[in-house]
């Protein structure tokens, strides 16, 4: 048996993200937002509000990218 070399399409080709490259972007949106509620935590303790706002900025952007990267 022998594979067809005319038949084959890589992912470039077929314009699919590779898994790797999928789980990547979802990791790092994980991250941001566990770094956004760190901050925010941290801004409750020290009772500063532009940092609890950056944990704010940081946690919607992470939930952003998060969805982004499942839609792929």
């Amino acid at each position: 048996m022998q594979i067809d070399k005319e038949r084959i399409q890589t992912q470039e080709e077929t314009g699919e993200i590779a898994p790797m490259d999928q789980i990547q972007d979802r990791v790092e949106a994980e991250m941001k937002i566990l770094e956004g509620e760190a901050k925010k935590q941290v801004a409750d303790g020290l009772q500063d509000k532009e940092l609890a706002r950056e944990g704010e900025r940081l946690q919607k952007e992470g939930e952003q990218e998060l969805e982004e990267a499942k839609d792929q």
